[in-house]
C-alpha cells in the first residue's frame, strides 16, 4: 500500500493489535535507494519488531543486492512483490506481471533467498488473469526455494479489486505446502476475518484497505478470535487522542509541507463516515499548516461528542443511520 503504509502508520497498527506490518514497496533500482523517497520508505527509525521491507523489481540479482541492501539497514524480513496490480508497476514486469514468467519468479526467489540470512516471504496474486492462474505452481516453487512464508491475495491482475476474493485457491495453496499461508482480501470485520481462517485453513490473515481510516480495526479483529465477542467502537476522546498522536508523528516523520498535504488522505478515512465527516473533509483540504490541520480534527472530534461518547459510523451529513456500522478491514 504505498502512500499509506509508512513508518507512522505502520507503528500505529502495532500499537492497535497488527502483529506485523510490512514496508511500503522499495525499489530494487540501486540509483534509487538513496533517494529521500526510497529513504523514509525503509527507515525503521524506533519502530517495533518485526522490521519487514517489502522490494519490488523484475532482476533476480538486483533485487537480491536490494536485500543484503535492506537488511544492512535493520530490516529483519524481506518481502517480496508479486502482486502489485498497479499500471505503472506491472509495465516495468514488476509486482504482478512477474507471474507471467514462472523461470523468472524462480529466479527471483532463489537469488533473494540466499542473499540474506534473514527470512525471506512472498506476497503473490492468484495469477495474471483467470485463464492463466498459477499460484500452486508459485507456491510449491516459493516452498522449495526457502521461502518463510507466503501471503496470497485472493484475485489476479486482471481482477484489481473487483469482484470477490477466491478464497478455495488460498485453500488449495495451503493444503499444497508446508510453510505458513497468510490469506488476504476483502478481509473487512472480525466476522469476516473467522470466516476466511475457516474455509482457507490459512495461519493469518492480512488486512490492508480497510485498516485505512480505521487502525483500531486489528485489535477488534483480534479480540473476536480469542472471545467470539465485539469490541465497542472506540470512544471520542480515544479516537481524537490516538488520530493526535498519529498525525503528530506523521508531520515528524515528513516535515511541514508534505506532511500537511500526505496527511489530508488518513484524515479523509478517519472521518469518511462520521457524522458531518465529508463536509469535514473538503474544508480540511483546505488548510496548508500542520498546527491548523491538528487543530481543525481536534475541533471535529469535540463536535462529534453530540453523537454519543463512542465514535458514531455509517453516517451521514444529515444525521445517523439505522444502528452503528461494523467496522471496516482490508
Amino acid at each position: 500500500m504505498a502512500g499509506v503504509t509508512d513508518r507512522p502508520f505502520r507503528q500505529l497498527c502495532k500499537q492497535l493489535g497488527a502483529g506485523y506490518a510490512v514496508s511500503e514497496m522499495a525499489a530494487s533500482n540501486p540509483r534509487l535507494w538513496h533517494s529521500e523517497k526510497s529513504a523514509r520508505r525503509t527507515n525503521h527509525d524506533g519502530e517495533m519488531e518485526p522490521k519487514a521491507v517489502q522490494i519490488a523489481g523484475a532482476d533476480p540479482a538486483m533485487l537480491a543486492e536490494c536485500a543484503r541492501f535492506n537488511v544492512e539497514r535493520g530490516a529483519q524480513i524481506i518481502d517480496i512483490n508479486m502482486g502489485c496490480p498497479v499500471k505503472k508497476v506491472c509495465n516495468n514486469w514488476c509486482g504482478s506481471a512477474l507471474l507471467q514468467n514462472e523461470k523468472l519468479v524462480g529466479d527471483i526467489l532463489q537469488a533473494v533467498v540466499a542473499a540474506v540470512d534473514v527470512p525471506v516471504t512472498l506476497k503473490f496474486r492468484t495469477g495474471w488473469d483467470r485463464q492463466h492462474k498459477n499460484a500452486l505452481t508459485i507456491a510449491r516453487m516459493a516452498e522449495d526455494s526457502g521461502i518463510a512464508m507466503l501471503t496470497l491475495h485472493g484475485r489476479t491482475r486482471a481482477d484489481g479489486y473487483s469482484g470477490e476474493a477466491e478464497y478455495d485457491t488460498i485453500a488449495a495453496v495451503k493444503a499444497a505446502v508446508k510453510i505458513p499461508v497468510v490469506a488476504n482480501g476483502d478481509i473487512d470485520t472480525p466476522e469476516k476475518a473467522k470466516h476466511v481462517l475457516q474455509v482457507t485453513g490459512a495461519d493469518a490473515v492480512m488486512i490492508g484497505r480497510a485498516a485505512q481510516g480505521r487502525p483500531w480495526i486489528f485489535r477488534e479483529v483480534d479480540h473476536y478470535l480469542r472471545t467470539g465477542t465485539h469490541l465497542p467502537a472506540p470512544t471520542v476522546a480515544e479516537a481524537r487522542h490516538l488520530m493526535a498522536e498519529h498525525l503528530q508523528a506523521h508531520y515528524a516523520f515528513y516535515g511541514e509541507y508534505l506532511g500537511v498535504r500526505t496527511a489530508r488522505k488518513h484524515i479523509g478515512w478517519y472521518v469518511r463516515e462520521l457524522p458531518e465527516g465529508e463536509d469535514f473533509r473538503r474544508r480540511m483540504n483546505l488548510i496548508e499548516q500542520c498546527d491548523e490541520q491538528l487543530a481543525a480534527l481536534e475541533k471535529f472530534f469535540d463536535q462529534q461528542l453530540q453523537y454519543g461518547k463512542r465514535l458514531q459510523y455509517g453516517s451521514t451529513a444529515s444525521g445517523l443511520s439505522a444502528g452503528q456500522a461494523q467496522l471496516e478491514a482490508a
